[in-house]
């Protein structure tokens, strides 16, 4: 059996005093608590940019908003506060996708649309927004870029239905933008859904590749008709 180790107690030694270690201990405590809690104070404090806006959430339920500059908010989880930039100019593509410089990959089943005489086109556009309203933002519609995405198509669909395919391509291009950007517009801001549409641009407008070559020499040869038609007027 092992013998105890150390010098044993004699009769009337005095035990230690830990008194003051343990009153530095709870002063270390203190000191630790305080620093904590003013970590936990000073995250409140957030900053909010030039073009841009915040929107304080207490419990989930928007109680403020605030201009660009230093701001604070009650520290999560009682308060949170979302910078949405105001000025920034988004982008969507609606019937591709961009894959670098200069590279693209087309998408069909959003390009691909029939036009009012019958004929498929496929169609490329650019659709540019910004922010106007950061809680309708947040708050109304929950996949903004989605839901303008789909509502783009829709819009740009129905445009592109009611025009023969000439105006499409050529002669009333700029007015199909014109009445898609308007229509555009109203469907959002039915959804009220804080932003607003800047510009909407047809980047192509062309025949499906399988018969791009054949539509092509029918549309030059209707050209050289009106030509040819034009020049005989004027021996006549």
């Amino acid at each position: 059996m092992a013998r105890p180790t150390g010098r044993p107690r004699q009769p009337g030694e005095e035990l230690p005093d830990f008194g003051p270690m343990i009153k530095r201990l709870r002063g270390l405590w203190l000191v630790g608590l305080i620093i904590l809690i003013g970590l936990w104070l000073a995250s409140g404090i957030y900053s909010v940019g030039p073009g841009s806006q915040g929107v304080v959430r207490q419990f989930g339920q928007e109680v403020a908003k605030t201009s660009a500059g230093l701001n604070y908010h009650l520290p999560w989880p009682i308060q949170t506060a979302t910078v949405v930039n105001l000025a920034e100019v988004r982008r969507l593509n609606i019937g591709f996708e961009e894959l670098g410089p200069g590279r693209s990959q087309e998408r069909l089943d959003e390009a691909l649309m029939l036009t009012k005489d019958e004929n498929i086109v496929n169609v490329h556009v650019i659709v540019q927004y910004r922010v106007l309203d950061a809680s309708q933002l947040l708050f109304n519609v929950r996949d903004v870029p989605g839901v303008l995405e789909s509502a783009t198509q829709v819009v740009l669909r129905g445009v592109v239905g009611n025009s023969p395919i000439d105006d499409v391509l050529t002669e009333r291009r700029a007015q199909v933008q014109d009445e898609t950007k308007v229509s555009l517009q109203s469907l959002m801001d039915e959804y009220r859904s804080g932003i607003t549409v800047t510009d909407v641009k047809l980047q192509e407008v062309d025949a499906p590749q399988e018969v791009r070559a054949a539509f092509h020499e029918v549309v030059r040869a209707r050209e050289d008709r009106e030509r040819l038609t034009r020049e005989a007027e004027g021996s006549r």
